[in-house]
């Protein structure tokens, strides 16, 4: 199969209408062609006139380990076109960086996880190239998750950098297939073109969404493997709480556990609670310390989610709902514990950010009430999901599966 940066520089078609433009790359450590060549130096080597380029969260080079470190603006060492960081004073381009090309290019590899702030940044630099008049192209690349959906749906008033529209956790799109939706739903008016991907089958095994023949390269710092990303629209939510998820160890957002847990107790009352939620998967005992972050320098006694070999099974497993019962076990076997962190999470004050991660509150309320059955939180989760599969349909490049 080709992704789509590999298309464009494969087909001299596609590349004309660009002939002659000022071309700006928004990209990443993961944005290369299929010979790992990055894409901001195959794109010079093909004769277009790359003039700037953008970074998204974590920055260009990808070097900055923890949410929330900003990246600054710099000039690329080797070509000397300016690098904007649209994580750093600013979240969205600016007028300055808006006038430095014609056509934007988005080159990112992305998670399937509506919390993945990559696609806020797409929706941003949308905005901006209607008001400032200017083309975006998205060179598409697999949803590392596949098709699946899963999660409540983020409320209205709860969109954040972390929110960028009404969508489940597990939304099941592509890039290039959100921007279509977001110019749709949010009423833009910009030139936008997405060079699509040849032969990209989603719910084929082994990958089931990433393709067995493609090295995998960290779009972010702590995104080091395929079983991270179909494990992430849950294990992100430990990011909203006490428990360590990982950071500061090798394998961080595929496990969870803190100093004062009992890893087997808690798999087994999540067995008890909800049997079918954890399927499609297989959960381990683990004792890791994080070097940094959460609990660091202490020993951690935590479950490690295997999503990956013949473990898994790519229609049963659920990690939102995986990852939600294990908070309802932590809340049954250990009433008073202090599982929300209470921080600005992404910049957003006076949220819990939990309740920012899930773009609303409904999943800590079902935690948290003792009264709370399995169903109070799956039929509306349910429901969100069936909406969305509607919702999203007229958008999709590659069909359903």
């Amino acid at each position: 199969m080709k992704f789509g940066i590999d298309r464009l520089l494969a087909d001299p078609a596609l590349r004309k209408p660009l002939e002659g433009k000022r071309v700006a790359l928004l990209a990443h450590p993961a944005s290369v062609t299929q010979d790992l060549t990055h894409s901001l130096d195959a794109l010079v080597a093909c004769g277009l006139n790359v003039s700037a380029m953008f970074g998204p969260q974590h920055g260009v080079r990808g070097d900055l380990q923890d949410n929330m470190m900003e990246s600054p603006d710099f000039t690329d060492p080797r070509y000397g076109i300016p690098v904007f960081s649209l994580y750093g004073d600013v979240r969205r381009p600016t007028g300055q960086s808006m006038g430095c090309f014609d056509v934007m290019l988005v080159d990112l590899q992305d998670l399937g996880t509506r919390i993945y702030t990559f696609i806020t940044t797409l929706l941003y630099v949308l905005e901006a190239a209607a008001d400032h008049r200017k083309a975006v192209w998205v060179l598409d690349r697999p949803n590392p998750a596949g098709r699946p959906i899963e999660g409540l749906t983020l409320l209205q008033g709860w969109e954040s950098f972390v929110g960028a529209g009404p969508m489940p956790m597990r939304h099941g799109m592509t890039l290039g297939e959100l921007g279509h939706w977001f110019i749709a739903h949010y009423g833009l008016d910009v030139d936008y073109r997405v060079i699509a991907m040849e032969g990209w089958m989603a719910g084929e095994a082994p990958g089931f969404g990433w393709p067995a023949d493609r090295i995998w390269i960290n779009p972010s710092p702590n995104a080091p493997n395929v079983n991270m990303a179909r494990a992430y629209p849950g294990t992100v939510m430990l990011e909203g709480t006490t428990l360590s998820e990982g950071r500061g160890t090798t394998r961080p957002l595929e496990l969870f556990g803190a100093p004062d847990i009992v890893a087997t107790d808690v798999m087994a009352e999540m067995e008890r609670l909800a049997p079918y939620w954890i399927k499609g998967c297989r959960m381990r005992e683990i004792w890791f310390e994080p070097t940094f972050h959460k609990h660091a320098k202490s020993l951690c006694n935590g479950v490690h989610v295997h999503a990956e070999g013949d473990l898994y099974d790519h229609a049963r497993f659920r990690p939102w709902r995986l990852q939600a019962l294990a908070f309802k076990a932590i809340r049954n076997l250990y009433p008073d514990y202090a599982l929300w962190r209470d921080f600005p999470y992404e910049y957003e004050f006076g949220k819990l950010a939990i309740d920012v991660i899930n773009g609303g509150p409904g999943l800590r309320l079902w935690v948290d009430d003792t009264n709370a059955q399995i169903g109070d939180l799956d039929a509306p989760a349910m429901g969100d999901e069936v909406t969305w599969a509607d919702v999203r349909r007229p958008y999709l490049l590659y069909g359903d599966l």
